[in-house]
């Protein structure tokens, strides 16, 4: 464990901690919302530091990440423990079992070893990944610095729950974020998340202003977010707040695999394409449907002309444009390599 970054120490030897947007009074010998920050004799620590519960190599599209060093592999690495309680999480496993367990798994890899696995297998950029990297910042944070240093990029997975201490501390450190803008209702997000809407979006608009490249993804979850009212919202925002030439990637629910809504069905595809409709006449330059292979929305077309730049079939990518531009237009495709 490690001494946390972001708190500070009140009466009574309680501690507030200043990680997410909870911003968590924990008393002596208790955890916050997450699972992994503790007080200890009125210290907090990070109970999850250079604990690794999940790594594994994959594809930046598994991110989704779309327009960031396509065609890639990303080391993603994750510890246990998240500041939301999502019905409809697959991680559960990993996301949920410290609030049950006093133990925390994983395996001990300090950042040093993190950033060597990226280079003895050469992939381009470390991914924070599969919960809530605010959660394990410490850890993040220390690895995030010394990936710059060896030339690495830094891609986080984020359900932007941050407190403002924390973008200010890890947004210097970081090239490109995935966003869950999960809904547009506050209601939503107090009842399946146990979190809030605006420190979400407040995340996304500090992102995009500090220039970090920006894509969000919204799970299309039947009778909880697929209203055409509640996706409209989302396109809308997305288009005034953060610019059209950020993608949005409205994505497949499956009960299966979901935490506590095993019995809600799946999303329909006609569901994802009407998303799709409504991102496009928000004015989003690129629009993403996922989960589902075969779809031409799969594929990046050029904003300008419509040309197939980019085709995907599930993973493998097949690349037209030149030099990140349209290759019958020449329109800048916003992507960075």
């Amino acid at each position: 464990m490690k001494e946390a970054y972001l708190y500070e120490k009140l009466a009574d030897k309680n501690t507030r901690c200043k990680n997410c947007a909870h911003y968590c009074v924990i008393a002596p010998n208790q955890r916050g919302i997450c699972g992994v920050k503790q007080n200890i004799e009125g210290s907090l620590f990070a109970l999850n530091y250079g604990k690794a519960v999940s790594v594994q190599i994959d594809p930046v599209e598994k991110k989704p990440l779309f327009h960031f060093l396509p065609g890639t592999q990303t080391l993603s690495f994750a510890t246990a423990g998240c500041n939301f309680s999502c019905a409809n999480c697959q991680n559960f496993g990993i996301s949920q079992e410290p609030k049950k367990f006093s133990q925390i798994p994983g395996e001990n890899l300090p950042p040093e070893k993190i950033v060597a696995i990226a280079q003895e297998y050469k992939t381009p950029s470390i991914s924070y990944t599969y919960v809530e990297p605010t959660i394990f910042s410490e850890y993040a944070l220390d690895t995030m610095k010394l990936a710059r240093a060896a030339e690495l990029k830094n891609i986080w997975v984020s359900n932007g729950f941050m407190s403002p201490e924390s973008r200010e501390m890890i947004i210097p450190w970081l090239d490109a974020n995935n966003i869950d803008i999960k809904s547009f209702s506050d209601e939503f997000y107090q009842k399946n998340c146990g979190g809030r809407l605006q420190p979400v979006l407040d995340t996304a608009i500090a992102m995009k202003k500090a220039g970090v490249w920006l894509e969000i993804t919204t799970l299309v979850i039947p009778t909880l977010s697929d209203g055409e009212e509640n996706l409209r919202a989302i396109a809308n925002f997305i288009a005034k707040e953060l610019g059209t030439n950020t993608p949005w990637h409205v994505t497949q629910f499956s009960g299966m695999i979901s935490w506590k809504l095993r019995k809600t069905p799946n999303t329909s595809v006609e569901t994802l394409k009407m998303a799709y409709q409504i991102g496009k006449k928000a004015g989003l330059k690129y629009v993403y449907t996922g989960n589902i292979p075969g779809l031409a929305s799969d594929n990046t077309f050029c904003p300008k002309c419509g040309a197939l730049c980019i085709k995907r079939d599930g993973y493998e990518i097949t690349r037209h444009d030149i030099n990140s531009k349209c290759h019958a237009c020449g329109e800048f495709l916003n992507i960075f390599e």
